[in-house]
């Protein structure tokens, strides 16, 4: 069987009107804005009630998602966390890019790059939880509810990866 050719990539300006019009969506619909973090926070919390650690619970990071209707597991996050996976593997399905493999410079281990990859995303979600959001809901929701601290997050964030991209550019050569 001949493999399939991937197809291009999204235009991006193209994709960028389609997440505002998803973030538009969410807002008309559900009455709240994108994000990721909280649905972490909402299993956490779910966890926390399952083991009936009641004094993790009563924190004031746990019980925001104890007073959803239906429990923690209700959460809108986790849908739409839900929704992202299998909206992305689809996608991914039908442009014929689903695969396996480590994506890494020529001069980086696959350990090395899962190592830098998973140390990345507890950093970024250390800062997520210390920010009380994560950057899809910083840049996204506060961004399109023009909060001043959304936008000073989002000049941090671009400053921050102009600054860091070149020192790790030289491990993909």
């Amino acid at each position: 069987m001949k493999p399939v050719e991937p197809r291009p990539y999204a235009d991006p300006y193209v994709a960028g009107v389609g997440l505002g019009l998803a973030l538009l969506a969410a807002f008309v619909l559900v009455g709240r804005g994108l994000g990721a973090s909280g649905a972490f926070a909402a299993t956490a919390t779910g966890i926390v009630n399952i083991v009936d650690a009641p004094r993790a619970a009563g924190s004031a990071y746990f019980t925001r998602y104890l007073s959803t209707p239906g429990g923690p597991w209700r959460e809108w996050l986790l849908f739409e966390i839900a929704g992202l996976l299998l909206g992305g593997y689809l996608s991914a399905r039908l442009a014929g890019r689903v695969r396996v493999e480590i994506e890494r410079g020529g001069r980086t281990s696959p350990a090395t790059r899962l190592i830098l990859a998973f140390s990345g995303g507890a950093i970024m979600g250390l800062g997520a939880a210390l920010a009380r959001g994560c950057t899809s809901g910083q840049a996204l929701t506060g961004g399109a509810l023009l909060s001043v601290g959304s936008w000073i997050f989002i000049a941090g964030t671009f400053a921050a990866a102009y600054l860091v991209a070149p020192l790790l550019h030289r491990s993909w050569r």
